[in-house]
């Protein structure tokens, strides 16, 4: 443009001269940066608030609050994996050239769950779809092997997630699938979602999933016992401990819930912004089913 308008002005002028005075200018050449979220709910504040007030109402009363989401699905494979490590000089690693799945090792689907007061994380790894069902289990799986041992005496459990995907605000499955797992547990499930475009405001991704891709870069994840490994061997200066399983379940998609079982779901929406913040609490007649 700068260039179009010096012609424009009769001045006759090469790419290098443009180069320069662009430069003098204060212009460099920049990739794009993913700053952007979307356009802003008018309560995005509001939200943040209410969690940030449920969060400390929850810790104060020694219950726990856990953050979920799924990380990036990733191939198995000889395939190459962002950032670099350390080998001897001219001997790059050598990987695949294209990144086409390979349909005998398929995908990694990791799904974590972060402990956010004892800064502990356990992700599953999925091998069909990321589905409501697949989420939920990953939560049973923490509550089985790490959250029933670190709270002993809790009867309520906080998940704060992001409005979208396999844990998503409108996802019916979801909510259904929390149902029988309080009915199962005995736990009261308290959620509350982060409002659209806020997805990396959620814990886990700058707590546990930035750590995990920062600890397996460079390197190609030739199996999910591969993934595991290096997922379960992520830890910080502060103490962050992860433990990490491979879910062999096959989940299905697609499946449905109808209104008669959402009307059966034993939930409570909070007067503020109810799609976003609810409780599911045991059902007393499963529950007495258990007990007995």
């Amino acid at each position: 443009k700068l260039a179009v308008a010096l012609r424009a002005m009769g001045h006759t002028v090469s790419a290098n001269t443009v180069r320069r005075l662009l430069r003098h200018l204060g212009f460099s050449r920049q990739g794009n940066a993913k700053a952007n979220e979307g356009r802003g709910h008018p309560d995005r504040d509001a939200q943040f608030n209410h969690i940030n007030a449920r969060v400390l109402e929850f810790q104060a009363a020694d219950q726990p609050v856990i953050s979920v989401d799924t990380k990036k699905k990733e191939l198995i494979g000889n395939y190459k994996n962002a950032g670099t490590e350390w080998r001897p000089e001219g001997h790059p690693r050598r990987v695949n050239v294209h990144d086409f799945e390979n349909k005998e090792l398929g995908k990694a689907i990791p799904y974590g769950v972060y402990d956010v007061a004892d800064n502990s994380g356990w992700v599953s790894i999925g091998v069909t779809h990321d589905t409501a069902q697949f989420a939920v289990n990953a939560v049973r799986l923490w509550w089985e092997k790490m959250g029933r041992g670190r709270y002993p005496g809790a009867d309520r459990v906080m998940i704060t997630a992001d409005g979208g995907g396999s844990n998503g605000s409108r996802v019916r499955l979801w909510k259904r699938e929390l149902q029988a797992l309080a009915d199962d547990t005995g736990l009261t499930i308290s959620v509350c979602h982060y409002p659209p475009g806020t997805s990396k405001w959620n814990k886990i991704e700058h707590r546990l999933f930035c750590h995990i891709s920062q600890n397996w870069r460079g390197r190609p994840l030739t199996s999910r016992l591969a993934v595991v490994e290096l997922i379960a061997a992520t830890t910080t200066t502060t103490g962050l401990t992860v433990a990490c399983e491979v879910d062999p379940t096959e989940y299905q998609k697609g499946i449905k819930v109808n209104r008669e079982e959402m009307e059966n779901l034993s939930i409570t929406r909070d007067d503020f912004h109810p799609e976003w913040n609810y409780t599911i609490s045991p059902r007393t007649i499963n529950r007495a089913v258990i007990l007995a």
